[in-house]
């Protein structure tokens, strides 16, 4: 078994009602995802992308929220090993998933605002297809990596971290053994793949907002809509991202925050943001209510 340790001020921190933060998390993405599945004015490739971010969202957060709250009905926070691997695997497949769909948005958004009249047949059908696996993809592997990892580490010592989830850094202060090449390698695929997007992700927008100058008011008004929601949800994700992994491999007492920040704040704001700064998806939303309700 191996005990979770955390401090008062993490408890505190935790007991900011995570079960109602969870309620609108997994209500507000689904909500989200239907909306875009049931109307046929969204039915254009960015809303089937946010639908799948928004699904993915909820898979996320319940990786981890759920076992918080479990956590904090009792007073000896404890994890079995297995169910340890299984958080851990699950938490890199969802996050790794959606850095990279994230990305996905990002490539459709150019194509959107750079060809507007040919965006539907560069997006077409199969292409849409392989771009929604492409992150599923991507986040197996990054999380069959991670697995394997801590697999082959010898655990012998204290199994007390001072950490909310299983993560890597924490796992590997745990371990009997030289973890210094390992930390780098974690250091290398997680840091460096979150600057390398993150980067890419700025340099498309650049790209996008020189485009918006060829648009009418309204379309200038229309795309801002949907890129500014995506800029902001991919730099409330990035940044805690590339802050934890983009540094010396050690644990800090802020880690604890930003792991509650980017796998459960995060995904409870997603949809707010692009609820709230969307006017296609609040219409959306209204004419469903309103069918629902004749």
């Amino acid at each position: 078994m191996e005990d979770k340790k955390e401090e008062p001020q993490g408890q505190e921190a935790l007991l900011v009602t995570p079960s109602l933060t969870y309620t609108v998390t997994v209500g507000g993405d689904l909500l989200t995802a239907l909306t875009v599945v049931l109307s046929a004015a969204l039915d254009v490739p960015t809303y089937s992308f946010l639908g799948y971010l928004s699904l993915m969202d909820a898979l996320y957060a319940t990786t981890v929220t759920p076992n918080v709250i479990v956590d904090l009905l009792y007073e000896r926070k404890t994890i079995s090993f297995r169910a340890c691997m299984t958080q851990l695997f699950t938490e890199r497949l969802f996050g790794g998933a959606e850095i990279l769909l994230l990305a996905v948005m990002a490539y459709d958004r150019c194509v959107a605002v750079c060809k507007p009249l040919h965006d539907l047949t560069v997006m077409n059908q199969r292409v849409r297809v392989l771009l929604l696996l492409l992150p599923w993809a991507g986040g197996f592997v990054h999380a069959v990596v991670h697995i394997l990892f801590v697999y082959s580490l010898p655990f012998c010592g204290p199994n007390v971290t001072d950490h909310f989830v299983c993560d890597m850094y924490p796992l590997l202060k745990l371990a009997c053994t030289d973890t210094r090449i390992i930390a780098l390698t974690v250091l290398a695929s997680d840091g460096v793949t979150c600057v390398v997007l993150f980067t890419l992700l700025l340099l498309s927008y650049g790209v996008i907002l020189r485009s918006l100058k060829d648009l009418s008011r309204e379309g200038r008004r229309r795309a801002w809509s949907t890129c500014g929601s995506h800029l902001t949800v991919v730099v409330l994700f990035f940044v805690p991202c590339i802050f934890l992994y983009v540094r010396p491999p050690s644990t800090l007492p802020i880690d604890k925050y930003l792991a509650v920040f980017y796998t459960i704040i995060t995904p409870m704001l997603n949809p707010l943001i692009y609820t709230l700064r969307n006017g296609e998806m609040q219409n959306a939303m209204k004419k469903l209510w309103n069918r629902r309700r004749k």
